[in-house]
This record gives C-alpha cells, sequence and structure tokens, in this order.
C-alpha cells in the first residue's frame, strides 16, 4: 500500500480503530494468562472465561474461584467496559458517520487515477489553487489536487465555502483529490506524476514549491512545471530545481492594483481576459498541426478567421520560439507556428469547429 494511501487511512480515524482492535486483542491476552496463572485453568476453560467476562454474558464460574481470582476478574471486568464502550464508539463512527463510505470512495478515486494520462496535477488548495482549478475545470482540462488537509475538501466538496467547482451553478463539487504530502515522491507517484502533461505547486512555503519541483522533474523530465514563489530571491531556485515558469502572485497583484490608478481601462480589458468579469473573453492557441488539413499553406489574410468565427489572430509563436504581434495578414502559418487568438465564448467555440483538425 503506497505511504499517500496509507495517509488517508489515517485521517479517516483508521488509526482509532486500529487501537480499539489492539486493546480488544490486548484484553483476551490478558484474560487466557490470568485465568491459566492465577485459576491453573486449561487452554479451553480460560479461553471460555475470557470470552464469557469479555462479553459480560455472565454464565457462571467453571469451578469456585480463589480470592485472587474473583479481584482479577473485578478488575478484569471493569477493564473490558471501557475498551468496549471505546470499541463501540470508533465503530459507530466509522460505520455510520460516512467515514467507511469516504474510504470506499477515496479508494475508487485511487483506482480512476491510475488510468489517467496527460492529466493536470496542481499540489495545494489554497486561493491560488482553488483559482488555478476553477480555471483548468472551464476549459475542460482533467486536474488530479493533491493536498494535505482533509477537512478543507471535505468542506468545499459538501458546498460549505460557497464556491463551484464542478460549473453545475451550485456550490461543492466532486475533486479528484490525493490527500498527503507533494513533497514526497509517492504521493507524487499516486497522482501519476509519470503519466501527467502538467504540475503546478500552489503550495504556501516557497520551499515546499522546491521540493515538488525536484521531486516531479526527476520523475518525469518532460513534465512541464510552473510553481508560485512569495519571495523573488526563491524565483531562480525554483528554475534551478526544474520548473518550466515560476508566478509571484503577491507581486502581480501589486503592479494590477497600480495600473488600475494609472491605465484603468486597459486593466479592466485585460480583467475580460483573464475571466474576472462576467462578459469574459477568452484567449485560445491553435497550433499549425492542429489546423485542418485543408488549410495548410493558407496565409492568414486567406484563412479569413475574423469574418468566418469573429475571433481575432493577435500574435503568433514562430517555430523558432519567437512572437509576433499582430502579424502580416500575408504570412502563411508554417510546421511548429502557433496561432494565437481572441474571442468571446462563443467565437472561440465557432474557431473549434472551423479550423480544429477533429481527428488528432
Amino acid at each position: 500500500m503506497l505511504p499517500a494511501f496509507a495517509f488517508m487511512f489515517q485521517r479517516l480515524n483508521l488509526r482509532r480503530l486500529l487501537l480499539a482492535l489492539g486493546l480488544t486483542l490486548v484484553s483476551l491476552g490478558t484474560g487466557l494468562t490470568g485465568f491459566r496463572t492465577i485459576e491453573h485453568l486449561g487452554w479451553a476453560d480460560a479461553f471460555y472465561m475470557t470470552v464469557t467476562t469479555v462479553s459480560t454474558v455472565g454464565y457462571g464460574e467453571v469451578h469456585p474461584f480463589s480470592q485472587a481470582g474473583r479481584i482479577f476478574v473485578a478488575f478484569y471486568i471493569l477493564y473490558n467496559l471501557l475498551v468496549v464502550a471505546y470499541l463501540v464508539s470508533v465503530l459507530s463512527t466509522f460505520l455510520f458517520e460516512g467515514e467507511l463510505r469516504s474510504l470506499f470512495k477515496m479508494y475508487r478515486i485511487d483506482q480512476e487515477i491510475k488510468n489517467f494520462s496527460g492529466h493536470i496535477i496542481l499540489c495545494g488548495f489554497g486561493a491560488n489553487g482553488r483559482r488555478a482549478y476553477q480555471e483548468l475545470r472551464a476549459n475542460g482540462v482533467r486536474v488530479v489536487v493533491v493536498e494535505q488537509d482533509v477537512q478543507l475538501m471535505k468542506d468545499i466538496s459538501e458546498g460549505k465555502t460557497g464556491e463551484d467547482y464542478d460549473g453545475d451553478g451550485t456550490p461543492g463539487g466532486a475533486i479528484l483529490t490525493v490527500f498527503g504530502d507533494a513533497t514526497t515522491d509517492a504521493v507524487l507517484e499516486q497522482a501519476g506524476v509519470t503519466r501527467a502533461s502538467a504540475l503546478i505547486s500552489a503550495l504556501s512555503k516557497d520551499a515546499d514549491n522546491v521540493f515538488v519541483a525536484l521531486s516531479a522533474r526527476a520523475l518525469n523530465p518532460h513534465l512541464k512545471i510552473i510553481a508560485r514563489a512569495q519571495l523573488k530571491a526563491s524565483q531562480s531556485k525554483l528554475l534551478s530545481a526544474g520548473a518550466d515558469a515560476v508566478v509571484m502572485p503577491d507581486e502581480i497583484g501589486g503592479s494590477h492594483m497600480a495600473k488600475l490608478v494609472v491605465r484603468p481601462d486597459v486593466i479592466r480589458f485585460l480583467d475580460l481576459i483573464s475571466g474576472l468579469t462576467a462578459d469574459k473573453l477568452r484567449l485560445e492557441e491553435l497550433s499549425y498541426e492542429q489546423l485542418r488539413r485543408d488549410m495548410h499553406g493558407r496565409s492568414i489574410r486567406e484563412l479569413d478567421v475574423r469574418s468566418r468565427t469573429g475571433a481575432t489572430v493577435i500574435g503568433m509563436r514562430l517555430a523558432d520560439g519567437s512572437f509576433v504581434v499582430s502579424p502580416s495578414a500575408d504570412y502563411c502559418p508554417a510546421p511548429r507556428d502557433v496561432l494565437i487568438l481572441l474571442g468571446s465564448e462563443q467565437q472561440i467555440e465557432s474557431l473549434e469547429v472551423n479550423f480544429r483538425q477533429l481527428d488528432l
């Protein structure tokens, strides 16, 4: 069993259950030893007296006990009353308060994740992690969350935070979660890091994000890794650890607020693109390889994206990695080029239908 799955067991009160079962076994052992040592009973009679005493049935003694034997039985009964009460309490919590159901649910999720490929792993479900999750899910991406706080994920799935995570218009939602420490290899492997296409590390501590980047890069050299950083000094460490890009939310937030003062309309337009307003716009990318084959060799003018869909080609990433803003209408996209387009949800959907190759 993976350490991460053992972690889930522990967080679901299985430690209490194992403790109760352990106390019960100790009780049975104590009874067998006591009756054999004090009253010199055979194994069968000692087992019979132990079971009848523990169960408080009280069928009677196999033969009259000595004073020492009766004192042992008196204390043995008191001990077992406490053990039985604790065992009943644990079992009622485990069986009737949803713990067992949650355990099987986590097991099913663990088996489901084993079949994933090309998914995104999101480490940490704080404010930044939640926003990243909502954006990924809005774009139809399959996401596996790695989080240590079981109660947090339970509150979120039950809608106690008031946020909608599955896009059905109601708070809460089913979130595929692996519970455990994202800095450990076992937890990342359980999340399917060797089969994932990208990983976002949004943990609260920069040192933890460095460990995640190191571990993930070692486990999957081809993984795209995006990491969060609080301190500017951590940026170079994260890049050295294997992160492809580093995002500093505090720095971005401060810059955003300042630009709302000096260039408010530009920022409001960017808010449209980032989906922070109701009438949001959407940025989309379309590579040459994703373009319908009958459109290969055509110039941007001949593709006529704007007239056919309403979306606009605002830039391109060329095969050599360089970017071009507002590319010439006479330019013909070539292999490994990527078109960057801007439009409303409806316009991007039209783009998908009219321009994207369907048999990829």
